[in-house]
């Protein structure tokens, strides 16, 4: 498999934009080193920092990672991308397929945009972990994404569609969520703060908005298919839905169609 090893901490933060298994496959050695991922003017190459070894294959392994790579895996179509250690910011963004996995931490905005494929991440997520980047519209858009560890604030702000799974989120999760779901052990203050639609499932939580209304402990046919979708992904979060959960309406702020499940 296409193997990039990292032999010097970046001197500045890199764009892995078009670093990918597809893009690579079309490259030779050396037109793979040289391309351009610097973001001053130094004009630093992929060469600069990683021993680049090519085989062809739609799998990328980075070999040592770093807070300083920026959008890997971004637009990402097919294929997998695997990075042993952190990541930078904006992981995943705009991706349509493939598969992306990070064994450390990653910056904010993970999954920004993605429409599709599957972003893991076996450590921490910064804050917009699945939110909409700054004059976007909506954040996670299709894809899955899956945080194995805690997630900053703002989880999933304006996703419209996909699903986050997540073992911690900070305050603000599934703010202003247009549609999509989002499952984790718990998260801090006002989750679903100006939610118009969408579904977040959580083990406990911070303070509510007074604009949420609860309407009952329910056990519904769609609950149960609802975990049987989450199982393969973890099976603690869907064990958040079994029994009967307590239901939470809102934002009645918006057009209050979004709902709150609060594990029994």
């Amino acid at each position: 498999m296409p193997l990039l090893t990292l032999r010097e901490a970046p001197p500045e933060r890199l764009d892995f934009l078009a670093v990918n298994p597809l893009a690579l496959s079309g490259l030779s050695q050396g037109d793979a080193e040289r391309l351009v991922v610097g973001t001053t003017r130094r004009g630093l190459v992929l060469g600069d920092c990683f021993t680049v070894k090519l085989d062809g294959s739609d799998t990328l392994t980075i070999a040592g990672g770093h807070a300083r790579l920026d959008r890997v895996g971004a637009s990402l179509t097919e294929g997998a991308i695997r990075v042993e250690g952190d990541v930078g910011q904006r992981l995943g963004a705009g991706m349509t397929g493939g598969t992306l996995t990070v064994t450390g931490n990653a910056g904010p905005f993970a999954g920004s945009g993605a429409t599709g494929g599957t972003i893991r991440i076996e450590g921490d997520a910064g804050d917009h972990a699945g939110g909409a980047v700054h004059a976007a519209k909506v954040g996670l858009d299709g894809a899955t994404l899956v945080i194995r560890g805690s997630a900053g604030d703002c989880l999933g702000d304006s996703m419209r569609r996909g699903l986050i799974v997540v073992e911690r989120a900070g305050a603000f999760a599934g703010a202003r969520m247009i549609a999509g779901t989002i499952a984790a052990g718990t998260v801090g203050d006002h989750p679903g703060y100006g939610m118009r639609r969408g579904t977040l499932v959580v083990g406990g939580h911070g303070a509510l908005m007074p604009t949420f209304v609860e309407t009952g402990a329910l056990d519904l046919v769609y609950l149960r298919l609802l975990a049987k979708s989450l199982r393969p992904l973890s099976a603690r979060h869907a064990d958040l839905l079994s029994g009967a959960p307590k239901r939470y309406s809102g934002d009645l702020a918006t057009i209050g169609k979004g709902e709150l499940w609060v594990a029994a």
